[in-house]
């Protein structure tokens, strides 16, 4: 599995940077052990112990200087190198490679804290390591504690501790001599039974070792793939945004209309669109629709959408007959169940007659030469893409020289507050109302400010986008 995983580039980078932790994390424990080891030192000077005390005062030491070296590997800037995990966990099972030495038959729980720290690394070959290096060490202490370790009566076969280390040889020594292997009694009895425990440690640690090994390696490749994916829609924002007019002012040579826009996505990208153009020199196309759903499909249909709309917007076309062919050749080529709210106009520059089609969207609202906004009674229509067959209705809107029209996605009317209630047409015809006679630029950014402000606390839920278009006089220079 490792090898594995490290195939996969960027995994060397991920571990590497978990070896740091874990060497931390390794030399914290280890001071925990050379705590324990402290206060196990002085319970058996108060006499809680049975083990000798001058063996205890030579070798306790020397465990906890072993249990504090990898703090000083620490503390030296040593755990980036790839040879610290190595010694520290070296360090740990010398360290109680010297306390089995004089506890002897009470250290078996002390060897698998090697094994189960090793999993820290996230390595099998790391936790391979410790376990044959405990396993070996293990099998050294036992022979090196039988002459000096806590006189262990199943093993001896005696009651009685003989007393020095010499006394112990020659009683190991008499009982060879009469075909009573002691050592070899000794590894069967003592070392298998707990080497066997120790493997069974090794097996349940390789185990989490592999498998966090793997989920790790999974995350990461998510993580990756994540990254990539938010590459990609960045790049698709910005795609999208540059399909929609976001140059201002739009038409400077044109004094007969002001017009201002802006779209903000509740994702990287929207389904939500806004469009305007000359249709010819005398015609302005103006276009507010939001598409079902959100995301990159949605995105993706809305470049369809508005694609269509705007190449069959053609002069002498009504904005109906518009809709009519549009949503035609939606719904043929539909298979997702996608469909589009839409409002178009098409102004007449020169009287201020505005022909519109709407399919399913919101209501304009309008302002009559500095009067409140309202919201203009039109019939919605039928979205574009439901039914390949509708056909749609061509209205008429008269303008006069300082009317304002302000064209909207439901992202505005559903807005959504901490108290659970929307913003709703009402708040949207006071704020455009409180704005005076504001360019449509300042309009927009008011209402933008306006809705931060009534959301603040809640997540945009919906693409919010605005439009909003100032009639003027005829252009009398041309």
């Amino acid at each position: 599995m490792e090898h594995v995983a490290s195939s996969v580039g960027g995994y060397d980078d991920l571990f590497h940077h978990n070896e740091g932790q874990a060497n931390h994390y390794t030399a914290l424990c280890l001071r925990l052990a050379a705590i324990v080891a402290a206060v196990i030192w002085m319970l058996n000077v108060a006499g809680f112990f049975i083990v000798d005390r001058t063996m205890m005062n030579m070798i306790m030491p020397l465990s906890i200087v072993m249990f504090l070296i990898p703090t000083v590997l620490e503390r030296a800037g040593m755990n980036a190198r790839k040879e610290t995990k190595y010694l520290m966990i070296g360090c740990f099972a010398l360290g109680i490679a010297m306390l089995s030495a004089v506890l002897t038959m009470h250290t078996v729980l002390a060897w698998s804290c090697p094994i189960i720290l090793s999993c820290h690394y996230y390595s099998p070959r790391v936790t391979r390591f410790t376990t044959f290096s405990v396993l070996a060490l293990m099998l050294v202490t036992f022979y090196l504690g039988l002459p000096v370790g806590v006189w262990d009566s199943n093993v001896m076969r005696a009651n009685e501790d003989p007393g020095s280390a010499v006394l112990r040889l020659e009683y190991i020594r008499q009982h060879m001599s009469t075909g009573d292997n002691i050592y070899v009694r000794g590894f069967n009895f003592y070392y298998l039974p707990r080497a066997m425990i120790l493997v069974l440690v090794h097996l349940i640690s390789m185990t989490l070792s592999r498998r966090t090994h793997a989920l790790i390696s999974m995350q990461d490749r998510l993580v990756r793939d994540t990254e990539r994916i938010r590459a990609e829609l960045d790049i698709a924002t910005e795609i999208q945004t540059s399909v929609l007019p976001s140059t201002f002012p739009a038409f400077p040579d044109r004094d007969e209309f002001d017009i201002f826009a802006s779209m903000t996505p509740a994702k990287e990208v929207g389904g939500d669109f806004y469009d305007f153009f000359m249709v010819d020199e005398g015609h302005l196309a103006i276009v507010m629709a939001d598409v079902s759903g959100k995301g990159v499909p949605a995105a993706l249909f809305m470049m369809i959408g508005k694609t269509l709309i705007k190449n069959h917007t053609v002069p002498g076309r009504t904005p109906g007959d518009v809709f009519t062919i549009v949503n035609r050749l939606l719904a043929e080529s539909d298979k997702e169940g996608f469909f589009i709210t839409a409002f178009e106009g098409v102004l007449d520059l020169s009287s201020g007659e505005l022909l519109y089609a709407n399919a399913g969207h919101e209501p304009p609202f309008i302002s009559r030469s500095g009067s409140p906004f309202a919201a203009e009674p039109i019939a919605p229509g039928f979205v574009l893409a439901g039914l390949e067959d509708t056909v749609y209705k061509t209205g008429r809107i008269m303008l006069t020289p300082g009317d304002r029209l302000f064209l909207y996605t439901d992202g505005v009317s559903e807005a959504v507050r901490t108290d659970g209630s929307l913003f709703g047409r009402e708040r949207i015809g006071s704020a455009l109302s409180s704005c005076g006679p504001a360019s449509p630029e300042d309009m927009i950014k008011a209402m933008s400010g306006t809705l931060s402000t009534f959301m603040a606390g809640c997540d945009q839920a919906d693409d919010i986008t605005m439009l909003c278009l100032e009639y003027r006089a005829e252009n009398q220079g041309r």
